[in-house]
């Protein structure tokens, strides 16, 4: 007869509501990484650039660079760069904070990233997850008989021209 009791609570206490401590946290911003940026990831904050040796911030959709000395963070990338293609460069996906300030280990890390053409980049996906980023070919969301805009930098190598500006940017933390 116990049994049977203990048996039937214990049924009982498994219908019944519980508080569970395990959290689960999902940080997904695939609607903020630029068009440019490789498809795999749900979040990002930060991709390196290899072959520019400068990163871009998704969050802030701001490039940070290394000028004279202190790291820039700009919507552009300069004028030096005018040459470089986002859609066929390779990023790396860094998610800490300021990876920029560990740049001199990153540089040796991700150098045999460098001229590197083979990855995949949202622009060109068919995967529906992607179909949030601004100005995807099957973005919903565009404006009726127009294009979108493409996301920040150079556009070299998608047909849009090079709409990079040669400001200077802030220096500073971010």
């Amino acid at each position: 007869m116990k049994k049977l009791f203990f048996l039937i609570l214990l049924a009982i206490s498994g219908f019944m509501p519980s508080r569970s401590s395990a959290q689960i946290s999902l940080n997904v911003n695939i609607g903020s990484q630029p068009l440019w940026g490789p498809v795999g990831y749900d979040h990002v904050d930060y991709y390196y650039l290899p072959d520019i040796e400068s990163y871009y911030y998704v969050p802030k959709r701001q490039f940070v660079y290394l000028d004279n000395g202190a790291w820039v963070f700009n919507s552009n990338l300069p004028s030096r760069y005018s040459n470089y293609d986002l859609y066929n460069g390779y990023k790396v996906v860094i998610n800490s904070p300021r990876p920029y300030l560990h740049f001199k280990e990153q540089k040796i890390k991700y150098a045999k990233y460098k001229s590197n053409r083979g990855q995949a980049v949202i622009l060109r996906s068919d995967n529906p997850k992607y179909y949030v980023v601004k100005g995807h070919p099957k973005n919903q969301l565009k404006a009726k008989g127009g294009q979108s805009k493409p996301a920040n930098g150079n556009f070299k190598g998608n047909g849009k021209g090079n709409s990079n500006s040669q400001g200077k940017g802030n220096k500073g933390k971010h």
